[in-house]
């Protein structure tokens, strides 16, 4: 049996034996076309909910049938266009194969997606969800914390990501798209993490070692509303910015493509909006 064979039934639906088929064969292509196993998880979990929640199968499903599943979602913009980037790659896979002609995904409306501004944790949250996390999750939210790590990249942590040159210490993280980053470690993370032995950090059922998902999960049972574990990773940002203001330091720290994006992750020192004000008031 295929290895992304689709699980049976759950409390919400049943998925069918021609969504379980259609579902692991999509999956088997993208593996095949080399996309990152965190890309193919996703899907996976995407198609589920899906397959799940309607009726039809998935070649004689309409347009209106996935229009009417997404919108019964509470779902994020952000959440609802990574869905609908899903549908569109799945059918249009059956098109190339010849199982179906149309892509229903199409009718999903296109979802804007505007950008939030940064929020980094504060120091006293932070130190509120160290007192209460276990060993583990102490470590998960160091990593984001102090590297500046997505939970995806703490996920996947190896020991034999852990090195030592005449710098020091360095992780190397396995980012967005198959990319690859060196972020200097302090030694007391470092050890830390070498403490653990050979193998992954975060050792689990998926691929050996916990999903993505669980990551966040962990950091989320101890972190305070409204904090999330990304929130840690924008006070990284913030702090990493604000010693020296280098944004493209800070871009090639997060492993992002874009000082655009990584402008996004950075909070504007309030001290220095007023001193500006207050500088101009007084020429």
């Amino acid at each position: 049996m295929p290895k992304h064979r689709a699980r049976g039934a759950t409390p919400k639906g049943v998925i069918t034996p021609e969504w379980a088929g259609a579902v692991a064969d999509y999956l088997d292509a993208q593996t095949a076309a080399a996309y990152p196993r965190t890309t193919v998880y996703a899907r996976r979990q995407h198609l589920e909910h899906l397959a799940r929640r309607v009726r039809s199968g998935p070649w004689d499903i309409t347009p209106g049938e996935l229009i009417e599943y997404a919108a019964a979602q509470e779902w994020a913009p952000e959440t609802r266009r990574g869905r609908r980037n899903t549908l569109l790659s799945f059918y249009r896979w059956g098109i190339a194969l010849g199982l179906t002609d149309t892509n229903p995904a199409v009718a999903l409306p296109r979802v804007r997606v505007t950008t939030p501004p940064a929020r980094p944790i504060g120091p006293t949250a932070y130190e509120d969800a160290m007192t209460k996390a276990d060993e583990r999750t102490r470590l998960i939210l160091r990593l984001a914390y102090e590297a500046g790590l997505r939970r995806a990249e703490i996920a996947v942590i190896h020991s034999d990501d852990i090195i030592e040159d005449l710098d020091g210490w360095s992780l190397l993280v396995h980012g967005k798209g198959r990319k690859q980053r060196l972020v200097p470690l302090t030694r007391r993370l470092a050890l830390e993490l070498r403490s653990h032995g050979h193998g992954y950090v975060f050792p689990g059922a998926i691929d050996g070692h916990l999903s993505p998902r669980r990551v966040g999960e962990l950091a989320a049972a101890v972190l305070p509303e409204p904090w999330t574990l990304h929130t840690l990773r924008h006070a990284f940002a913030t702090r990493a910015y604000r010693l020296d203001s280098d944004v493209f330091t800070v871009q090639d720290l997060l492993g992002h493509s874009s000082p655009a994006t990584t402008r996004r992750y950075v909070q504007t020192d309030r001290s220095r909006l007023r001193s500006t004000v207050d500088r101009l008031t007084a020429v």
